[in-house]
């Protein structure tokens, strides 16, 4: 491994203990597994996009597009991920605060989902960005502070998230063309 590498991983670990040793609180460990669970599957992405599309018939079909886009790229991120292999952190002393379906870590599906989805709903609804974005990254960042993911795990799904929310094809909400 190169010097850089050797860094990089240096710094990716140090930010993990911090983020397990810092700042928790019973309240805020509990609003993180909460959080956690709601990205289990894309399981709140898919509630705002049904919600979206019962809501906003206008756009309704976009709507559709952003719920499934987040399971979807949970299946595409495991392939990933059986690239990469990646194992999950362990931390002498720190257990994780909860499960996962794998042990494998890189790339973070949740982040993956929470960012495809954001971006897609920001595309649909362009106000929603604060919502949406604040979401995702409050989701994102649960999954090392319960010491689920390197930070570099959730940095890389959330760029791969938003680029295949820009990527993916919303239908034209006046059926044109």
């Amino acid at each position: 491994m190169s010097e850089l590498g050797s860094r990089a991983k240096r710094l990716d670990l140090s930010l993990l203990r911090v983020m397990r040793t810092r700042w928790h609180e019973r309240w805020l460990e509990r609003f993180a597994i909460l959080l956690s669970k709601a990205g289990e599957n894309a399981y709140v992405w898919f509630g705002i996009g049904v919600i979206g599309a019962l809501v906003d018939p206008d756009r309704r079909w976009q709507w559709v597009v952003m719920a499934f886009a987040g399971p979807v790229a949970i299946v595409v991120n495991f392939g990933i991920k059986l690239i990469f292999r990646r194992p999950r952190p362990v931390l002498d002393g720190l257990p994780p605060l909860g499960g996962a379906p794998s042990s494998l870590s890189f790339p973070s599906a949740h982040a993956t989902a929470s960012f495809t989805a954001a971006t897609l709903a920001t595309r649909i609804s362009p106000e929603l960005a604060p919502l949406v974005f604040g979401l995702a990254t409050l989701m994102a960042l649960s999954r090392p502070y319960l010491g689920m993911h390197y930070p570099s795990d959730v940095l890389a799904g959330g760029a791969l998230g938003g680029a295949f929310g820009l990527l993916i094809p919303l239908p034209d909400p006046t059926g044109a063309g």
